[in-house]
């Protein structure tokens, strides 16, 4: 993928970590393990719990998830993320580090029944607290939320949850698979807002297949009605196990999403919306109401490095300079936690220029970098280390360079994730990245 392609074909776009996925190995587990029994680094800590059940599966999702175990497979899964957040707790890398931010992804964690939601954080908390994380982070689907159930989240410490909205449109969202309609939206909206939790952000998808001009301005209006304290708005793509990838490259059958051009121009229709009813961009995929009261704490600590625990099947982690991957098997991964041992697949511990390069292209997304602050960490003038690269950027009016600083144009933002192979060293820009 360059910042010039234009179908949208099969294969990673997104990029959210370096080195690719593709390389991490099951020969580098022993890194992981040495890590968690070594002291802990002078970096925040955070915490990512996996929870991997859907009423259905999108056509376009990628993640581990599962839409046929009943209640007592949820019960031994829900056992052995307790077990293994009980064994993570223990290990010398926590040192007495409390937890900075909390993320409960999927999956959807919102299918579990507030009677398990409630079950699990007892027994999650028999071992850790985040009474002082800066922000927990629950990701939920319309569909599963009851009134009982949100603000039982809210009691459970909850302070930024994000919907999956994705659109508006019902045709649409029946196409791409998702399990809810545009009715369970309104259902629970007021649900949230009566809850008080200080962000409640909304995620949308130009894109999706059965969009149009129409439908996406439509989709823009009433996600703008709501007032969300966030939206992040994603581009559409085709990683290489979603339902829509095994059609194209099994059935051979024509790309049913829009290319990226048509994308990009929604998203920047869509920044323009938000922008004139008083939102701040925040990223290449948010938008924020009152930036002064609503962070990102899960997202700017990651972009700079912090530790970060992952639980949870087939969950992706990162400590002391050690990426790592858990088990991404059903009877593996409980059935390592029921032995007693952390389910660890695979890891990477990368080098210090890979920590560089990793911090350049996340932070890259929020639309600038400061020089000055890598200079400082890393010993390196990242103008001077990538000048082609800025220079070209420059030229096709992508970036803007000042005094020790880029700044991303609005046509650069769009494209952010098509920029950073450039950035990357020369082994690994033609690899696969997952």
């Amino acid at each position: 993928m360059t910042a010039e392609a234009t179908k949208t074909e099969v294969g990673s776009y997104f990029i959210s970590n370096y080195p690719p996925f593709s390389q991490w190995s099951t020969d580098q587990v022993g890194e992981v393990r040495a890590a968690l029994e070594a002291p802990p680094a002078d970096v925040p800590l955070g915490l990512y719990l996996h929870i991997p059940f859907c009423r259905k599966r999108c056509k376009f999702c990628y993640f581990k998830v599962f839409t046929d175990k009943h209640a007592d497979q949820i019960e031994r899964y829900v056992s052995a993320l307790s077990r293994e957040i009980e064994l993570v707790s223990k290990v010398p890398a926590m040192g007495d580090r409390p937890f900075r931010f909390v993320y409960f992804g999927g999956g959807t964690p919102s299918f579990l029944s507030e009677k398990q939601l409630r079950r699990l954080v007892d027994r999650l908390q028999a071992n850790i607290r985040w009474d002082k994380a800066e922000e927990v982070t629950f990701e939920c689907e319309p569909g599963t939320l009851s009134e009982p159930k949100v603000h039982a989240l809210r009691e459970l410490g909850v302070t930024r949850l994000s919907l999956g909205v994705e659109h508006f449109d019902d045709a649409i969202l029946r196409e791409n698979g998702r399990a809810h309609e545009s009715h369970e939206i309104y259902r629970a909206w007021p649900w949230i807002k009566a809850a008080g939790f200080p962000n409640v952000n909304i995620d949308l998808i130009s894109g999706m297949v059965g969009d149009s001009d129409e439908t996406w301005r439509e989709t823009v209006s009433k996600a703008l009605e709501l007032e969300p304290d966030s939206v992040t708005i994603y581009q559409m793509e085709l990683p290489f196990n979603t339902v829509y990838s095994k059609d194209i490259l099994g059935n051979q059958i024509e790309t049913p999403v829009a290319d990226w051009p048509t994308k990009r121009g929604w998203v920047d229709y869509a920044f323009d919306q938000f922008m004139a009813a008083g939102y701040s961009v925040s990223s290449a995929y948010t938008l924020v109401k009152h930036p002064e009261r609503v962070n990102f704490s899960y997202r700017d600590n990651l972009w700079r490095g912090s530790d970060l625990l992952a639980t949870g099947i087939a969950s992706f982690g990162h400590i002391s300079g050690v990426h790592y991957q858990n088990l991404a098997e059903w009877e593996q991964y409980c059935g390592s936690l029921e032995e007693g041992k952390l389910p660890l697949n695979r890891a990477l511990r990368i080098s210090p220029r890979q920590a560089l390069i990793r911090e350049l292209i996340l932070q890259l997304k929020k639309g600038y970098l400061d020089g000055a602050y890598f200079q400082q960490k890393y010993g390196v003038d990242i103008f001077d280390e990538w000048r082609d690269a800025w220079n070209e950027y420059v030229g096709d009016g992508y970036a803007v360079l000042s005094e020790n600083r880029v700044d991303l144009t609005r046509a650069g933002l769009l494209r952010v994730d098509g920029l950073l192979p450039a950035f990357f060293e020369p082994q690994f820009r033609d690899v696969r990245y997952t």
